[in-house]
């Protein structure tokens, strides 16, 4: 069974509105605390934790020897992981400028063939529904195909303690459960792809040092 599943938080705030700033860490505590209920190692990937180059310069465009080390380490994860939890809340309807500027390091032979879960929340009513839309077009060129199901969180400072438990009132086996169709799919589908790649499956049409790999003629 595949069992290295990247959760990759899309925040980096630390101050509100809203209250408390940082939502998404309870959501993807909550996500992490569902995987390894399933025996699934889960690893937490938090933008604040990650000292990214700036200006922006993608991982490939690098000569190898010149990687930043900060870089080099969440390549080395991504290339590794089964699959990936992509945690993000909702800005002007798209995924968070957080998420997508992570993710922007990295080219899709990285993350290719294999599965992604969207996960978004809102501390509104509409859990972050819009955003997902954006999403599954840029996991989908990233190559990280999402699961047909997704986890939408409104209220979530309501759903979630800090560390991703529920507070007295919520219906924990609900949301279980809720939580679980979505996380399920992705633990089927990183399964299978990881069997494949074991095997020697091939992995055609992801470009690795430049996007005109895949022109057409």
């Amino acid at each position: 069974m595949a069992n290295d599943i990247l959760v990759i938080l899309g925040s980096e705030r630390t101050s509100g509105p809203p209250h408390p700033p940082r939502l998404g860490a309870r959501v993807a505590a909550a996500c992490m605390r569902r995987l390894r209920d399933k025996d699934i190692e889960a690893a937490l990937i938090d933008p604040l934790e990650i000292d990214l180059p700036h200006p922006f310069k993608p991982h490939f465009a690098y000569a190898p020897r010149d990687r930043p080390d900060a870089l080099e380490r969440l390549a080395d994860q991504i290339a590794t992981a089964d699959g990936y939890v992509m945690v993000s809340p909702e800005y002007n309807h798209l995924m968070s400028p957080v998420l997508s500027d992570l993710l922007n390091h990295f080219g899709s032979s990285l993350f290719s063939y294999k599965p992604s879960a969207i996960v978004t929340y809102s501390a509104g009513q509409w859990g972050g529904t819009r955003a997902a839309v954006s999403m599954r077009t840029f996991l989908s060129e990233l190559g990280c195909l999402p699961v047909s199901a997704m986890i939408h969180v409104p209220h979530a400072q309501d759903v979630f303690e800090e560390g991703g438990e529920y507070p007295a009132g919520v219906e924990a086996a609900r949301w279980d459960g809720y939580l679980d169709r979505t996380l399920d799919q992705l633990c089927w589908w990183s399964t299978a792809a990881a069997r494949q790649r074991s095997e020697g499956g091939e992995r055609p049409g992801a470009f690795v040092t430049n996007p005109s790999e895949r022109n057409a003629p």
